[in-house]
């Protein structure tokens, strides 16, 4: 039987890195970001490589990452994705059929108010970034509800409820059995 391997998708500055570092400790599982991944595939920050080769060459090599980081049996998993994967029908299919994913989902003014001295982001270097996350959003988001198996609200929660609200998505679907609270 497959390893339990959990998705996250949603839009830059989610919260997709952090709370799924939590999920991982509560899951006993292993946590891989594929932006990571792919700058150390790269050789260089993938902010460096938009501005050399351009979007198109990056979505190409992420394409290659998740495929592969998909279909690998790597034990228990939760994957952190570029807000960007599911531009690509491809990287939506593979993350539909061969994780469970789960959309971390936020509205542009809430991403804005976090990420408004974010340098490293590049799809953000514009004049207004407020109208790009907008802009991001209207097109990101309905691919995000076509792929996601669940969708949670990021808001005000702490990254604890966040993980609990997910756990308890996971737990009722039968994607993971209940974990006890009584060791935590």
């Amino acid at each position: 039987m497959r390893s339990v391997v959990v998705a996250l998708v949603g839009l830059p500055g989610g919260g997709k890195s952090t709370v799924g570092r939590q999920l991982a400790k509560r899951l006993g599982a292993r946590f891989i970001d594929s932006d990571v991944v792919l700058e150390e595939r790269l050789g260089m920050p993938i902010r460096s490589y938009f501005e050399q080769h351009g979007e198109d060459a990056f979505r190409d090599h992420e394409e290659a990452v998740i495929d592969e980081l998909t279909s690998l049996d790597l034990g228990p998993v939760v994957l952190a994705t570029g807000g960007g994967a599911v531009l690509r029908p491809a990287n939506r299919q593979r993350l539909k059929q061969r994780t469970t994913v789960v959309y971390l989902r936020s509205s542009p003014e809430e991403l804005f108010r976090r990420l408004r001295h974010d340098t490293q982001r590049p799809l953000l270097q514009v004049a207004d970034p407020l109208a790009k996350l907008r802009e991001l959003h209207q097109v990101r988001h309905p691919l995000y509800e076509q792929t996601a198996h669940y969708s949670v609200d990021t808001g005000r929660p702490s990254v604890a409820t966040l993980v609990n609200m997910i756990m308890m998505q996971l737990e009722v679907a039968g994607v993971v059995p209940p974990v006890s609270d009584a060791g935590s």
